[in-house]
């Protein structure tokens, strides 16, 4: 296993969409295993395989505390249906360093994917992983954080955020 580069906007793949995933490869578990790996190492609770320049409908999560096992998720193909409710509150994204803004979510989610192994599963959720659920969804469908926020906000973290590019560079 391996970390991978995390990429950080405005980097333009962040914009691309997933593809399906249509065979269940050696380098698509490997892919799964690395972006665990970097999802870990990075800190973070979720992480989608656009966010590592990989174009496929993958993205992981794990929201067990940290006194908890792990229970990390991969969600494959994910179809995602909003519930009832709404809640809102800060996210953050590791494709946006230091940037924590609140967001409006739907308060429950059901999703129907396909697990690392092809198997089909449903899952019914709320709370922090129905947050990271339709978060990380979000960047299959190349829509990010900023997205979500009003015009200001954007405007800032968008400055905030081609500057530290700027410096990186």
């Amino acid at each position: 296993m391996s970390i991978l580069t995390i990429l950080h906007y405005p980097d333009p793949r962040l914009r691309q969409k997933g593809e399906p995933v249509v065979a269940f490869t050696p380098a698509i578990q490997r892919l799964i295993d690395d972006m665990a790996e970097t999802m870990y190492a990075a800190p973070g609770v979720g992480l989608a395989a656009p966010q590592v320049g990989a174009p496929h409908r993958i993205f992981l999560v794990d929201v067990a505390a940290e006194d908890e096992p792990s229970n990390l998720i991969a969600f494959i193909n994910p179809v995602l249906t909003l519930g009832d409710g709404e809640v809102v509150g800060p996210e953050g994204c590791l494709s946006f360093p230091g940037v924590n803004e609140d967001l409006k979510r739907a308060e429950h989610v059901r999703v129907r994917a396909v697990d690392r192994a092809g198997k089909a599963f449903e899952i019914a959720a709320d709370g922090l992983l129905a947050v990271a659920i339709q978060h990380e969804n979000d960047h299959l469908d190349g829509v990010l954080m900023i997205d979500r926020v009003g015009v200001l906000k954007r405007r800032i973290i968008q400055r905030k955020m081609h500057k530290r590019a700027l410096e990186l560079a």
